[in-house]
């Protein structure tokens, strides 16, 4: 057999690091670092558009198109990421509370956590000859309440959320028309610059 030559020579383009800016939308993003819980809620918060603007009813039109259909959606989980946060928290919120099985294993783990910070700071915890770290504990605590999250119904609950979260995103990102209220805002801004 023959041997055969490929030339694979050429130039391409480098992966960008993660301190630069890549071409992916913000919240697609990975973060090079965790943010502070308490500010990264503050920054979402004050992210939020008004809700009478997510929920205004003349916006809503279908796609004109299969490929304007994707940039809309693209376009509107960039817009209302914080809105949509929302949405996702309100709803698990309503599972819980529509849950109660859930709710109360929840708290019972939560009442582990604390108990088990309390008693941490009293009195070390040996087990097998190995002085378990606070983090070992909560992890424990955590692997010991799988099952009874299994029994009480969490993993169904926690499908429920992701699920119902998913299409009532998608259905606003696909029919909510960025484009006119993105419009109105850049008129808005041109009257304020010739003021």
């Amino acid at each position: 057999m023959a041997d055969v030559k490929v030339d694979v020579s050429g130039e391409m383009d480098p992966i960008p690091s993660l301190g630069e800016k890549s071409r992916l939308p913000s919240f697609l993003q990975i973060p090079t670092k965790l943010p502070d819980p308490k500010e990264w809620i503050s920054q979402q918060r004050q992210n939020v558009r008004p809700w009478l603007v997510f929920v205004q009813t003349s916006n809503f039109k279908a796609p004109p198109s299969v490929p304007r259909l994707g940039k809309r959606i693209m376009r509107n989980i960039e817009y209302f990421q914080a809105n949509y946060l929302f949405v996702f928290l309100g709803l698990v919120v309503y599972c819980l509370l529509t849950s109660p099985l859930v709710l109360l294993a929840l708290a019972g783990t939560f009442y582990a956590g604390y108990r088990l910070n309390q008693r941490h700071s009293e009195k070390k915890l040996v087990l097998f000859g190995k002085e378990l770290t606070l983090a070992q504990q909560y992890g424990l605590v955590s692997l010991c309440s799988m099952p009874i999250y299994y029994l009480v119904g969490a993993h169904g609950a926690m499908f429920w959320v992701i699920g119902a979260s998913m299409v009532v995103i998608t259905l606003h990102a696909s029919f909510y028309n960025i484009e006119t209220l993105i419009a109105k805002e850049e008129d808005s801004y041109s009257l304020l610059e010739e003021v």
